[in-house]
């Protein structure tokens, strides 16, 4: 498979945030050293807070021992913003890209992300828009997509969290990315009735792949065939 124009992707289903992170580690090594294509990772994860590389431990607004009644561990990451929530019902997605090779600068690569899942909101019928000063994707004025990301050597990691059927009332154990006051919302909540996250996988992969240029190759098979994700 040529590396250039192609990125592989699928969906994981469910994976703890940690196991999830070490695999972006490995990826994003692989990428590096030019031994495999662009990737994005879909998933999701059980209900976990994730603190940014320098902020968000401070907008937690519960006590530890209320997380810890709910089962939801906080996790400190190395990605940019402050705090946010990952739980079932929400579609993250992680692309592992090489954006000296794709031509990008790093705003320019967040609003194409942003674009991404404005363009998958409009097929179902929902107007999302930027606010400028925060990244993400929100309609009106509520927050549905939470992004945030970390590039070393041109080569991307973390990404977006589009909440799809996501219990939002997580949402109120933290001040979300650090936002006060900011509101969240879910693509089930705006079109007022139960989707599924498998739902929008495939108009993520289309607009992914319009949006950023590149051709997907579904399914991981030539990373486990050059060992990344064997064992």
């Amino acid at each position: 498979m040529s590396l250039n124009n192609v990125y592989v992707a699928d969906y994981l289903g469910v994976i703890p945030y940690k196991q999830a992170l070490k695999l972006q580690r490995t990826l994003v090594s692989a990428r590096a050293e030019g031994k495999i294509p662009d990737v994005l990772l879909l998933l999701q994860h059980p209900p976990v807070l994730t603190t940014g590389q320098f902020r968000g431990g401070e907008d937690v607004v519960v006590s530890a021992g209320a997380l810890a009644q709910e089962g939801i561990e906080v996790v400190h990451s190395n990605r940019g913003g402050s705090i946010t929530y990952h739980g079932l019902g929400q579609l993250v997605g992680y692309p592992i890209l090489n954006l000296k090779e794709n031509g990008l600068g790093v705003r320019e690569y967040i609003r194409k992300l942003e674009t991404v899942i404005i363009k998958v909101l409009l097929e179902l019928g929902i107007q999302g828009h930027r606010v400028t000063e925060y990244p993400g994707v929100w309609v009106n004025g509520e927050k549905v997509c939470s992004l945030g990301i970390h590039v070393s050597h041109y080569i991307t990691m973390h990404g977006f969290a589009l909440n799809v059927n996501t219990n939002l009332q997580h949402f109120e154990y933290i001040e979300p990315c650090g936002i006060r006051g900011v509101v969240m919302t879910s693509v089930s909540k705006l079109l007022g009735q139960t989707v599924e996250v498998e739902f929008v996988i495939g108009s993520v992969l289309d607009s992914f792949s319009e949006t950023f240029g590149l051709k997907c190759e579904r399914g991981f098979k030539c990373l486990n065939m050059l060992g990344v994700l064997s064992g």
